[in-house]
């Protein structure tokens, strides 16, 4: 599921494989952007802001695009057969004489100049991964709605930008409270950003998220996507249920035992929960 670390390495790749080239094949397969060709530009540099990607043009536009929850960009040689998903998923394609990047299923795509990306960024909170982040700023914006979860808090983009579900869930585990816990029960908002933070950092750089200090396959992270399982600190099975506005839930993923604080009953939304992984051998 693509979060900050997820848009970070993104933007790294994109930039590595096509900054300082000029194109020679933009195809950009969204009706409004249909004709644009940008052929003969160079892109001056890819740069991540929370989980979105602003790739900047020569020529003071940039192409502005958003994974969403299945959206990605591919790179290859140019030249070699494409891969990431089926031609009607692709929504752009950028290439230099070099390397090609192709963007699958991006749920956004828009081409703007760069003076005016603040219209596709500018309601984003502090940045965990950016040059602009301000834990102090994080803070404020999460106390300002103290009555707010801390699960949807974290997850508002206009507060700080780059959580997403499986860090919601994480983090949440590591401070020992539930999703539902109220923003002005949280003991110290501090702490929450700066491990927030922490965590994105240290998975920036590999695909492989690990929240529990264990990369064995099964142990990398503490409850997301373990409904059912035992807890790997107690053994107390994780639930799931729920959480978020109508129209908008997102599931959570919390263990009973090592989180206290209010919490949504798994039957409540309808989802069941997974049963445990059958024994091997």
């Amino acid at each position: 599921m693509p979060e900050g670390d997820t848009v970070w390495r993104t933007a790294r790749d994109l930039h590595r494989a096509l900054a300082g080239e000029p194109l020679v094949r933009c195809d950009l397969r969204v009706p409004k952007l249909a004709t644009v060709d940008l052929r003969g530009r160079t892109v001056t540099e890819v740069v991540p802001c929370g989980k979105h990607l602003l790739a900047r043009v020569e020529g003071g536009l940039t192409l502005h695009s958003h994974l969403g929850m299945d959206g990605s960009w591919r790179i290859h040689a140019t030249g070699e057969r494409q891969r990431g998903g089926p031609q009607h998923q692709i929504r752009a394609l950028l290439a230099t004489a070099s390397h090609t990047a192709i963007g699958y299923r991006l749920p956004a795509l828009d081409l703007l100049r760069t003076a005016d990306e603040a219209t596709v960024v500018g309601h984003l909170g502090p940045d965990l991964l950016g040059p602009d982040w301000d834990a102090p700023e994080a803070v404020r914006r999460l106390l300002a709605d103290p009555a707010r979860t801390i699960g949807e808090a974290v997850l508002d983009q206009s507060n700080l930008a780059g959580i997403g579900n499986v860090y919601k869930s994480e983090l949440c585990f590591l401070l020992r409270i539930t999703p539902w816990t109220p923003v002005a029960d949280l003991p110290d908002p501090l702490r929450l950003t700066a491990l927030a933070k922490k965590l994105l950092e240290v998975n920036k750089s590999r695909p492989a998220r690990i929240t529990t200090a264990d990369p064995r396959p099964g142990r990398q992270l503490w409850v997301y996507g373990r409904a059912g399982r035992p807890c790997h600190r107690c053994g107390t099975p994780v639930r799931i249920a729920d959480q978020g506005p109508a129209g908008r839930e997102r599931p959570t993923y919390w263990c009973p035992a090592c989180q206290s604080g209010p919490a949504e009953a798994p039957s409540a939304t309808g989802r069941p929960m997974a049963p445990p992984p059958a024994p091997s051998g």
